[in-house]
């Protein structure tokens, strides 16, 4: 490569024509004219809403008791309680949109965990390569050959009964896949014409792996942190059901919801249907978008 094509490479990396910058702006350009995932992105809107604003549109407290049940009489949906009665009377659509607000937490806070220690780790591998590259390669071959909920599991009733203790378990399970993901990407990129290029030019080894391989590298990070939620969203729920949530009963999570209603289903079946329905929407939200953004980005996904 001379040296004016060298040049002509990275100017054209610099300008955007190769960047990962472009890619997005192109990725959105699909996903405007792409109505699962305008589907998506709504019921993410809705599922974030009703978290924020869970104290303005829950008719009761959460943890109010507002009717009276027996163990076998639980009254279902009506005028003054859209989904009915819980089994200690407490009005379940206000714990259905409190519920929202734990998940959206626990979401959101595993996914930063998770994403910033597996991309630390990724980046570490993808740059330095050599022994380094083989040393966090290893630790993240130990961590995958566990199935990802066994291993939430662990950690969780390691760490104790709380919702810090779920968060961390959770994003703990996702470090090895950012990790392997962003490594993969950037050993890919790292000899690409721009970065070869830049060699050429003399460019730092830092500055080529933070200027032009990272940039370029990071769209399916973004897709991967989208569908990360969907999961972290179940798993969190899955977690709650078993009895590793957070300690105060009284709080409303989804997953604990459905695991207190299992002796009452016979007669009051509604009691697992809606948190069940919630989970499955809102995880269903951050699947259909990144679903979408993964064939807008990646030409071999696109239909």
């Amino acid at each position: 490569m001379s040296l004016s094509q060298a040049e002509l490479t990275i100017e054209r990396a610099d300008s955007g024509e190769e960047t990962g910058g472009s890619v997005l702006g192109e990725a959105w350009k699909r996903l405007r004219r792409n109505p699962v995932a305008i589907v998506g992105a709504a019921l993410i809107l809705l599922f974030i809403l009703v978290a924020i604003f869970a104290p303005l549109l829950a008719p009761y407290s959460p943890t109010q008791r507002v009717g009276q049940t027996t163990p076998t009489e639980i009254p279902g949906p009506s005028a003054e309680h859209l989904l009915g009665l819980d089994d200690l009377g407490r009005d379940e659509l206000s714990r259905v949109i409190y519920g929202a607000r734990q998940s959206l937490i626990v979401g959101v806070v595993s996914l930063v965990l998770g994403a910033s220690g597996g991309i630390l780790l990724g980046l570490l591998a993808g740059a330095f390569g050599g022994w380094v590259d083989n040393l966090v390669m290893r630790i993240v071959d130990i961590m995958l050959s566990v199935p990802g909920l066994l291993f939430a599991i662990a950690v969780a009733a390691a760490l104790g009964q709380s919702l810090t203790s779920v968060m961390i378990a959770i994003a703990v399970v996702n470090i090895p896949i950012f990790a392997r993901l962003l490594r993969g990407q950037m050993l890919a990129q790292r000899d690409s014409d721009y970065a070869l290029a830049a060699r050429s030019l003399g460019v730092r080894h830092r500055d080529i792996v933070l200027k032009h391989v990272l940039p370029n590298s990071v769209s399916p990070v973004i897709v991967q942190g989208t569908l990360t939620l969907a999961t972290a969203i179940i798993d969190a729920a899955a977690l709650s059901f078993l009895g590793l949530g957070g300690a105060d009963p009284s709080v409303p999570e989804w997953g604990r919801m459905l695991a207190d209603t299992q002796r009452y289903l016979a007669v009051a079946p509604q009691l697992a249907v809606f948190p069940g329905l919630a989970i499955v929407f809102s995880a269903l939200g951050f699947t259909l978008l990144g679903e979408s953004l993964r064939e807008a980005i990646d030409p071999k996904y696109r239909r």
